[in-house]
């Protein structure tokens, strides 16, 4: 079903539904997901009052008169209330859209539980919308706070009640009037909710505000709203903004060190991002300090026994978990255990980790999606069948982990002695690589931000002239640049690839040889060919590199993906991003000084790498960006000379 929540589907005093906060445009998108554009829904209204006839047909009529004013045309609307409380299961059955009325609180959560609708509408596959006591009344755990003279003093006045369990989401409707309203002589807020708050989270907005559910989807709320909690209010959105009512587990969120920027964009978009790392809280950077909603510290991230009560500690303290990431290779297989152990369905769980994190795997879906793929043979097949191989691929052959990241461990072997050598010297653990011919060409990735229908809502494409393998073994310097737009022949190859794994709402980065030659079997001269798919943002500084390059935000874009399913961050003006790195204990003809003098205006970022990241990337980065791709090579030499 679609939910909504509302104080007043409209703002004060209007008599139609507001479209501010594209609250109409939603509820109509809704409908006719149900109904299909032809047929007109059929509206079932629940009483607050059911005992009341008058009352009742009071709210029918205003209802009725409201939806035909919004321009909603309706098969039949019925209200349900006593009379025909009888018919409610064949009611709710013949229903596209229903509609809790508002009222009193305790009087409707009464009747609800007498006409058994928490059973009939679980799976009710229309719009639920409630109106002030309706959408306190969809709650698994109703806040119902006092109304009416006599409750607020009265020791047997229940302020909890079961409801009908659609949501967590505890409200207090029309703040714009009811922040200083008074019962029994008491605040409503501060000496009612404010103390109830405790243990607690209350949501608070004007008529007009709302929250809505999507199917798949945690609620979001439109508009600006107040959250409650802990004795205190605070500004949560902002009219035309919205707040994500998620639960984040974020891990090691302080390593690479620009990964902060993920907490951030979605601290901005309301998630509760909770964190799990190895340091203590205080050495946190500030700006991954105040975008946490909480922390929590292990001694050791590779432990699984600790990160499982760190997961269960925050499911503990905040609910329900939606999502877990590192966005990390590192940690994916953990990742994904802690997904399927938590029953947390918006990433990849263990079931499928291997087919993105082992290289022979990945040689499987390549194929699905018919993507060419250098060939390959297991090492574990020894070295008789690999000499094999090489008679039909010839040498040089490259000898890398199954299950691995970057240039680590990778061999280039280029006859039958290297080889030879290489089983000697790996007897131990030579069944754990795999053996592929080496395939000659420009190193590419397509790296991409998918959104939960398989669709990219941002892509980019970098290039490598020189591979981080040839870097790391003859400690070269670290040069590539991102592009200003994707050609479209990677686009496409780059979104079959995803599509042939099945990965959805996630950061990807995958990479390919565009061919420098015609190749039997792989494709002609500039085609490209898959080479290694991995299901997490592209390493060291490559976003921030985007960001430079595309005039966006991709942390935010990814953060807009994860909380609402689509890109909420615009691009601005297109450039070239050139990375150029430094190693020390080289004596470079240009000094720091003598780059500043001449890129100063150019360079984006220059600053000393992350020591666990300096075999791949240098010890010092400079990020330079240009209108002109000539600009790039001129760059390189002048850092690098």
């Amino acid at each position: 079903m679609t939910l909504f929540l509302t104080g007043s589907p409209t703002r004060f005093g209007e008599p139609a539904f507001t479209e501010d906060n594209g609250f109409l445009a939603e509820v109509k998108a809704a409908l006719s997901s149900v109904t299909g554009p032809e047929r007109k829904p059929r509206v079932l209204l629940i009483s607050a009052a059911p005992d009341d006839a008058g009352f009742t047909a009071s709210v029918k009529k205003g209802m009725s008169d409201c939806i035909h004013a919004s321009g909603i045309r309706t098969a039949t609307i019925t209200m349900l209330d006593r009379h025909n409380a009888a018919q409610t299961p064949e009611l709710v059955k013949k229903a596209d859209w229903i509609v809790l009325c508002g009222g009193h609180v305790p009087t409707q959560n009464k009747f609800l539980h007498q006409i058994g609708l928490k059973q009939l509408i679980q799976d009710f596959p229309g719009v639920v919308m409630g109106c002030s006591a309706g959408s306190m009344n969809c709650a698994d755990m109703v806040y119902s706070h006092p109304e009416l003279p006599g409750e607020a003093v009265d020791p047997h006045y229940r302020r909890w009640l079961k409801g009908l369990g659609l949501t967590q989401i505890q409200l207090v409707p029309h703040m714009e009037q009811v922040r200083y309203a008074q019962v029994d002589g008491l605040r409503l807020f501060e000496d009612v909710a404010f103390p109830d708050s405790w243990g607690h989270r209350f949501y608070t907005f004007r008529d007009g505000g709302y929250v809505i559910q999507k199917p798949g989807r945690p609620a979001e709320l439109r508009g600006e709203a107040f959250e409650i909690t802990r004795g205190a209010m605070r500004r949560v959105s902002q009219e035309n903004k919205s707040y994500s009512f998620m639960n984040l587990v974020f891990i090691s969120p302080h390593f690479p060190q620009t990964y902060w920027h993920f907490c951030a964009g979605l601290k901005a978009n309301g998630v509760n991002v909770l964190g799990i790392a190895d340091t203590n809280f205080e050495n946190l950077p500030w700006g991954l300090k105040e975008s946490l909603t909480d922390y929590y510290k292990v001694h050791n991230l590779e432990d699984y026994n600790e990160m499982y009560r760190a997961v269960a500690f925050f499911a503990h303290r905040y609910g329900k978990i939606d999502w877990i990431e590192s966005n990390n290779e590192y940690w994916l297989e953990q990742d994904a255990r802690l997904r399927t152990d938590f029953n947390v369905t918006t990433g990849i769980m263990s079931d499928r980790v291997a087919a993105i994190r082992n290289k022979s795997e990945m040689k499987k879906y390549y194929a699905l999606g018919g993507i060419p793929t250098a060939r390959q043979i297991k090492g574990s097949e020894g070295e008789a069948k690999v000499k094999a191989f090489v008679k039909k691929t010839g040498y040089p052959i490259i000898a890398k982990p199954d299950s691995g990241m970057g240039a680590s461990g990778t061999f280039k072997l280029h006859n039958d002695e290297e080889l030879r050598a290489w089983f000697h010297d790996h007897q131990d653990n030579y069944r754990y690589f795999v053996i592929e011919e080496f395939i000659t060409g420009l190193l590419v990735s397509y790296d991409a931000i998918f959104n939960s229908k398989g669709e990219p809502i941002f892509e980019n494409n970098t290039i490598f002239p020189t591979p981080i393998m040839e870097i790391v073994h003859a400690n070269l310097e670290t040069c590539y640049w991102t592009n200003k737009t994707v050609p479209a022949k990677l686009a496409a190859i780059g979104r079959r690839t995803v599509k042939a794994f099945g990965i959805t709402s996630r950061f990807v980065h995958l990479e390919f040889f565009q061919l420098d030659r015609d190749r039997e079997g792989l494709g002609k001269k500039g085609d490209y060919v898959g080479l290694e798919v991995n299901m997490r943002p592209p390493g060291g500084y490559t976003p921030d590199m985007m960001n430079f390059a595309h005039s966006t935000d991709v942390f935010q874009i990814w953060a807009d993906m994860v909380a609402f399913d689509e890109c909420r961050k615009s691009q601005g003006e297109q450039y070239y991003c050139a990375y150029a790195g430094r190693r020390d204990g080289k004596a470079y003809r240009h000094s720091h000084e003598e780059v500043m003098a001449r890129y100063g205006a150019d360079i984006c970022m220059a600053e000393r790498v992350p020591a666990a990241l300096a075999d791949d990337l240098c010890d010092f980065a400079y990020m330079a960006r240009f209108k002109d791709k000539k600009d790039i090579d001129v760059f390189f030499k002048f850092v690098t000379e």
